[in-house]
């Protein structure tokens, strides 16, 4: 077999790192070896993930090179200032809250998306930069896979690969400016110009650029991408070949990831309150399983529908955890941002979920890649929220 080309993966996410945003390198560096690639992984040392699961330490190929760099982050501070402990798993403002958004939490949304681009990890920006460019003096290789967001990832990829002449494959899980909480950041003019600025950086000097959907793509050539294809996210076979199923015994809808604000299911909610009223038995029998992290005004939707009863909050779990609570669930729920950009927001659980043979409910307009995908694969139903 000839000898494999090499590729430095530069990702923020990696375990221990709980939740998606760790999937798509893990995944890429787990079966990149099959496709002649030899991938060599850059990440940061030591990250305030948002959540932990060592689980996720079985899917990293046996002798890969993983380098590490120590990143300043700004979170320790901002935990500090909103009174929690370091080690406390924190939910993302722009998505979920506790409680109405404070005084200090506003503040530190517009700090981070004025002074911190393109986010809360631009301070790995230049060390990384550095530290890889003498690193492949030594060490060279064929190609560079960034993976945003964060686009810190994607920024340093570019700046390495304007340096070094090395070919780049920027991949986006998220659009950058396109991103649905970009209008969230509260930026001011000049900000919003560095971001765009810095996005058509990597539009001109990436060889490659991918994109988890294809709606997404034909946005980004609007905003002058170039040779831009799609990557969906998929599933890995070995995470249900041994997985048994055994559908539960009462009649479950069952959601694993973010369920924020811009998420909540009102209609939803009133029809079940509604088959509670309807029909004997409905209300003993239901059960909404949500795991991950849940927004206050979804907790009292669901109070003021009088769900409490039939819903269970499991807060953060492992992926074998989530995996098994989707394979047994009667119906998978799959809401989907309320937001300008939905059309292209395929979440990556999807395609977990098709593997899985239960029926998607999913909420969205029509017209959404998600629909589409769900009305190919025969796998379920939209409807609009």
């Amino acid at each position: 077999m000839s000898q494999r080309k090499k590729v430095l993966i530069i990702t923020y996410y990696w375990p221990p790192s709980g939740g998606i945003g760790v999937q798509r390198c893990l995944k890429f560096s787990k079966y990149l070896r099959e496709f002649g690639w030899e991938p060599i992984v850059y990440t940061a040392k030591n990250a305030l993930y948002p959540f932990l699961d060592e689980g996720n330490f079985k899917d990293i190929p046996d002798d890969l090179t993983v380098i590490k760099k120590k990143i300043v982050e700004p979170f320790a501070l901002y935990k500090r200032l909103t009174g929690r402990r370091r080690d406390e798993p924190m939910n993302n403002p722009l998505h979920v809250r506790n409680r109405k958004t404070s005084f200090i939490e506003n503040l530190s949304v517009w700090i981070r998306g004025n002074f911190f681009i393109p986010d809360a990890r631009a301070l790995w920006v230049r060390p990384s930069v550095r530290f890889l460019k003498k690193y492949l003096q030594h060490h060279p290789v064929d190609a560079i896979l960034s993976d945003g967001p964060p686009h810190t990832n994607t920024y340093i990829a570019t700046r390495l690969s304007k340096k070094t002449g090395i070919p780049l494959l920027a991949d986006f899980q998220d659009p950058w400016t396109q991103v649905d909480y970009y209008q969230l950041l509260k930026l001011t003019k000049w900000a919003d110009r560095r971001h765009k600025r810095k996005e058509q950086e990597v539009f001109q000097t990436a060889s490659k650029i991918t994109i988890a959907s294809p709606t997404w793509g034909k946005q980004l050539e609007e905003i002058g991408a170039r040779n831009v294809s799609t990557i969906y996210w998929g599933y890995d076979e070995e995470d249900f070949a041994h997985r048994p199923q055994q559908t539960d015994s009462f009649f479950s809808f069952t959601h694993a990831g973010l369920l924020g604000f811009d998420r909540k299911p009102e209609t939803f909610l009133k029809v079940l309150s509604e088959l509670k009223k309807e029909i004997d038995g409905f209300g003993r029998d239901l059960r909404m399983r949500l795991a991950g992290m849940v927004d206050y005004s979804v907790h009292e939707e669901i109070k003021a529908h009088g769900l409490e009863e039939n819903t269970e909050y499991l807060g953060n779990v492992s992926r074998e955890k989530a995996l098994d609570l989707t394979m047994n669930s009667t119906i998978l729920l799959l809401p989907l941002n309320k937001a300008d950009n939905v059309k292209g927001r395929i979440p990556g659980k999807l395609f977990e979920n098709l593997r899985t043979y239960r029926p998607v409910l999913s909420l969205g307009p029509e017209g959404t890649d998600v629909e589409k995908l769900i009305r190919q694969y025969n796998c379920g139903a939209n409807f609009d929220y």
